[in-house]
């Protein structure tokens, strides 16, 4: 079986290093030997072994009848999203980590992989290394989904384990997870939220069979979080994590990334640093939960030889995940129930009090400050209420 891998980057030269090392397994696994034919990439690399299969030109590849399955590790839509519709459109299979590909055109390929009899495959898109997808769609089929909660970006948990562990400012950690490398020189899409939320599109898609567009999921990001923050989670026993979670109630649905005051004894409370997690919950089966990590050169590889396995399995047919282009809109956050946290002045505590009957007083030590959570309520009937309360320092919805 000859292959094709998109680009030399990271996730790229680790599922080349994944198909060599692991060449003996994997053929056992998949039914046959798999060949790395062509390594695509616009650079050279001097002394690597890759240098035996490198091309520049894609042509080569789209127009190869041996190759059979292409890896698209590049990144991006522009060029991915032509490389692989023209790869699927020449009858190959096609497995890919590009979370911004499978967001945006996801349903469109699947839909294009089926009429070519070949598939498209995307575990490492939403976790990495963690599997998620084949589970939710193969696994977990006689259940209703209720909720996907999960920690789908290592970068900003690492940054939030480190703020919790050190009590240090977002800023310096953030230069220091960039250091590592654990942060991009521009990190907007993971500390925004926007990384999360196109990871969320593309599970709630796969619930719902139909198309959740990145742009419908409300999406907040974790750079207004202070270590003072950070200090009133210790206080309540919590942790501070950025959430992304689809939920199904009655008739509704939403979607929305924000962080969150997540307490002690909670699936997510113990997942930090690097480590993402997927939390399932089902009707019948209850809460269910997926970890490990998240990002990282040979995990999210593994995921994507995985994916190569299954497409050398089904070489001949197409599996048919079911994510049709009908689009649904999530319904607006006001509508969720929950409970919030709110730090304000120390001189809003008899209106605190007013609005908000039955709160929960926090003491962090901070004589300058009055903090508090909510009872349940909806966000509509908070972000009434809140609106009235003079000089909010900070606010968090909390999971318990």
């Amino acid at each position: 079986m000859k292959a094709a891998i998109l680009g030399y980057g990271t996730v790229g030269s680790g599922v080349y290093e994944v198909l060599q090392r692991n060449a003996e397994v994997i053929a056992e696994k998949s039914g046959e030997n798999i060949e790395v034919k062509y390594v695509l990439d616009l650079r050279e690399f001097p002394g690597d072994p890759v240098m035996e299969v490198l091309v520049h030109d894609y042509e080569c590849i789209v127009n190869d009848p041996e190759v059979r399955i292409v890896v698209e590790t590049m990144g991006g839509v522009k060029p991915a999203y032509e490389f692989v519709r023209r790869a699927l459109e020449c009858g190959k299979h096609v497995c890919t980590s590009n979370k911004e590909l499978v967001a945006e055109y996801g349903a469109e390929l699947l839909a294009l992989a089926k009429e070519r009899a070949v598939n498209f495959y995307f575990e490492a898109s939403v976790g990495g290394g963690i599997p998620i997808i084949r589970p939710l769609c193969e696994c977990l089929t006689a259940d209703k989904i209720l909720e996907i909660s999960g920690i789908l970006n290592g970068t900003t948990n690492y940054i939030l384990t480190r703020m919790y562990n050190e009590g240090a400012d977002f800023n310096c950690v953030l230069k220091g997870a960039q250091e590592c490398g654990y942060a991009e020189r521009n990190p907007a899409a993971d500390i925004e939220g926007f990384d999360a939320g196109r990871k969320l599109a593309i599970l709630a898609s796969l619930v719902l069979g139909k198309r959740v567009e990145f742009g419908d999921v409300v999406t907040e990001g974790i750079t207004g979080i202070t270590a003072r923050d950070i200090r009133y989670a210790r206080a309540m026993q919590a942790k501070i994590k950025l959430i992304a979670s689809a939920i199904w109630k009655e008739e509704s649905f939403y979607a929305l990334v924000a962080p969150r005051i997540i307490m002690a004894g909670h699936p997510l409370y113990a997942i930090d640093d690097v480590v993402n997690a997927v939390m399932v919950k089902g009707n019948m089966l209850g809460d269910v939960l997926f970890s490990g990590r998240g990002a990282g050169k040979l995990p999210t590889a593994s995921a994507v030889v995985s994916d190569v396995v299954q497409a050398a399995r089904h070489v001949n047919e197409n599996t048919g995940l079911i994510w049709s282009q009908t689009r649904t809109v999530p319904e607006p956050v006001r509508g969720m129930p929950g409970r919030f946290f709110v730090r304000t002045d120390e001189k809003n505590r008899q209106q605190a009090k007013q609005l908000f009957p039955g709160l929960t007083q926090v003491d962090a030590g901070l004589a300058d400050e009055f903090a508090f959570y909510t009872e349940q309520m909806t966000e509509g009937e908070f972000s009434e209420r809140v609106e009235e309360l003079d000089k909010i320092r900070n606010q968090f919805r909390i999971e318990f």
